[in-house]
């Protein structure tokens, strides 16, 4: 058997850190590989063939080998899994679809798959792949009972590009003891955390190990939900990094309380773990009562925060807007909370209502879900909530002025600085040789720093901690993630589209102007499509001869509508010659940059004559 898995692109957020991956940290593609799909893998049947193609890193195969195509999916890749079923389903292939997404919301896939994979797979799979090979496969496979994770294999890291990223992933246990409103974790997981065998911890990172990986991020919702079973797996770690000189730099997530327990952070620090994800969503304690997220109300956040740092180890934290309690005032608390504590990767979200959680049911009810609006990313303007004591534009409009307010040179500065004042030993010393690393500061100077200006150069120096030098790595890697966060807000937080689609506008006329030729001969068709309150579209079809000429002037028209609009390009190749393929393929790497918002459709007869990466352009299927 031939089985091909795909993890689906996702679409950019903060959490793709897309101008520090492209411009800065040395020859990687995004942030983490698929680890449930090397898990999969792990559970198939030893004779049969599996490949995994992550479509963040490389482009899918249009007509692969292979018997059986799973595709995987988190809710913010719902439209790109259900649009790649799709187009395998009707070229004839056998398609699974699994996943997060599919695990919470089995029924969206009823009519996308053949098979449908809900919950853990470590059971279920392994019934599947027997059923396949028998030829009776059910439509529909659901774990409702509760999976040891002892039984869980060793991920096939081998399948993997792991240099493409930037840490790799690894599990240690499933499941949240709490009860937060809007969290989907503990419907799928439940709220008693289970855990791996130390035994396989082990096994997991000599695999590692083996493949000279050092940057690991345990991928678990809350690492320390079973604070017994935590500890002893972080004396492991720290027996562990001794034994191997410690080879490993770890991050992970887990809850405030962690800050009350002084055994627990020393435990942190000598496993080597230089940073963690706490969900802190609100300094104001009410909001954090409404959504029962009592564990960060026992203690003063601030304080808690501050003695986290004081073990070294950087926070990274999420913060949500939009609680019942929550008025207009909320953003200046915010605002001031996450400038108080130094929190650099501060991911403020809109509160959204997933699926099946108790926030959604309640809203629901009460008559406060907005139908088939966006319930998947919080980190776009947008959400499915109608809040409470605020007017919906009124909330969208004070997220996004939050984080302009966070991310201006100034602001970037005051949070570095404040957070050195209380980190003076951290953890982090830089994840990369000596080389590579000279090679980040590099890169940073001229992509990150320079082009601020002397704004930004003189707010950089003065975060710089000449007596303790230490710091410095930390201080490089919070401009890094400022400026990263600040470069997708001004793609994408645009509100103006009238402005900005009437500049789109005006470009198309001087498109139309520039190749009037290849429009009177019919080689070319443009057409501009405006949507109210949303980036326009320039539609550009190929659909005759277009000489080498036509590529080369087209190149800088495009740009310009793509540097200075937040307008989306959708290339239609309807008609194409071989002699225009070094042409085109010049075109693309010229536009690559600007991949996430170029849409390509090439049409079925020339498919395997013209080459498009899907990683790279949006490929329509």
């Amino acid at each position: 058997m031939r089985l091909l898995l795909i993890n689906p692109r996702f679409p950019e957020s903060f959490w793709s850190f897309k101008w520090a991956i492209d411009n800065i940290l040395p020859n990687k593609r995004t942030t983490h590989p698929p680890l449930g799909l090397a898990t999969l893998a792990a559970l198939c049947p030893e004779n049969w063939e599996v490949e995994i193609i992550d479509e963040n890193i490389e482009s899918i195969p249009l007509d692969p080998r292979a018997d059986i195509i799973g595709v995987c999916g988190m809710g913010v890749q719902f439209k790109r899994q259900k649009e790649l079923l799709t187009f395998y389903k009707r070229k004839g292939y056998y398609v699974v679809a699994g996943g997060s997404y599919a695990s919470l919301c089995p029924e969206l896939y009823e009519s996308l798959a053949d098979t449908v994979v809900a919950g853990e797979a470590e059971y279920i799979w392994k019934e599947f792949c027997k059923d396949f090979e028998m030829g009776e496969p059910k439509r529909l496979y659901h774990e409702h009972g509760e999976v040891a994770l002892t039984d869980s294999p060793v991920p096939r890291f081998d399948l993997l590009k792991l240099d493409k990223y930037q840490a790799v992933s690894l599990q240690f246990s499933r499941g949240c003891p709490f009860r937060c409103e809007f969290c989907d974790i503990i419907v799928m997981f439940g709220r008693k955390p289970r855990t791996k065998s130390l035994e396989q911890v082990g096994r997991e990172l000599d695999e590692l190990r083996g493949l000279n990986i050092n940057n690991v991020f345990y991928v678990d919702d809350n690492l320390i939900g079973n604070k017994p079973l935590a500890k002893k797996l972080l004396k492991f770690l720290s027996e562990y990094q001794r034994e191997h000189n410690y080879r490993f730099h770890f991050g992970t997530e887990a809850s405030l309380n962690l800050a009350y327990d002084e055994e627990l952070l020393e435990l942190f620090r000598g496993a080597n773990f230089g940073w963690v994800f706490i969900g802190i969503e609100s300094p104001d304690e009410e909001s954090l009562k409404e959504t029962l997220k009592f564990q960060n109300t026992r203690q003063d956040m601030l304080a808690s925060i501050k003695k986290v740092y004081s073990y070294g180890i950087e926070i990274l934290a999420g913060f949500i807007v939009g609680f019942d309690n929550d008025t207009i005032e909320t953003f200046d608390k915010q605002y001031r909370f996450i400038t108080k504590s130094g929190i650099q990767t501060a991911m403020i979200g809109l509160l959204t209502a997933a699926p099946k959680t108790p926030l959604y049911e309640r809203l629901e009810k009460d008559g406060r879900i907005i139908p088939d609006a966006n319930n998947s990313d919080n980190t776009k303007l947008s959400t499915n909530i109608i809040p409470k004591q605020m007017g919906y534009d009124e909330m969208v409009s004070g997220y996004r002025a939050l984080y302009y307010r966070l991310l201006d040179n100034r602001n970037i500065a005051i949070r570095i600085k404040n957070k050195t004042r209380y980190i003076s030993n951290p953890v982090y010393r830089g994840s990369y040789p000596l080389g590579e690393q000279l090679k980040v500061l590099s890169r940073f100077i001229i992509h990150g720093l320079l082009p601020g200006g002397f704004s930004r150069i003189f707010h950089f120096i003065r975060t710089i901690p000449f007596s303790k030098p230490r710091q410095i790595p930390l201080v490089i890697q919070d401009w890094i993630v400022g400026l990263s966060m600040r470069d997708y807000i001004e793609r994408h937080f645009i509100q103006e589209f009238e402005d900005v689609n009437h500049l789109s506008d005006s470009y198309l006329g001087l498109i139309e102007k520039a190749f009037q030729r290849y429009l009177n001969l019919g080689a070319l068709e443009v057409s501009f499509n405006q949507v109210k309150n949303a980036a326009a579209n320039l539609s550009i079809s190929m659909k005759g001869w277009l000489d080498r000429d036509f590529f080369i002037r087209v190149a800088p028209h495009i740009e310009k509508v793509l540097k200075h609009t937040t307008s989306s390009v959708t290339l239609h190749i309807e008609e194409f010659h071989e002699a225009e393929l070094q042409h085109l393929n010049r075109l693309l790497s010229q536009l690559s940059r600007y991949g996430d918002r170029i849409n390509i459709a090439v049409h079925e007869k020339l498919r395997d004559r013209v080459d498009i990466d899907s990683s790279v352009f949006n490929l329509v299927l």
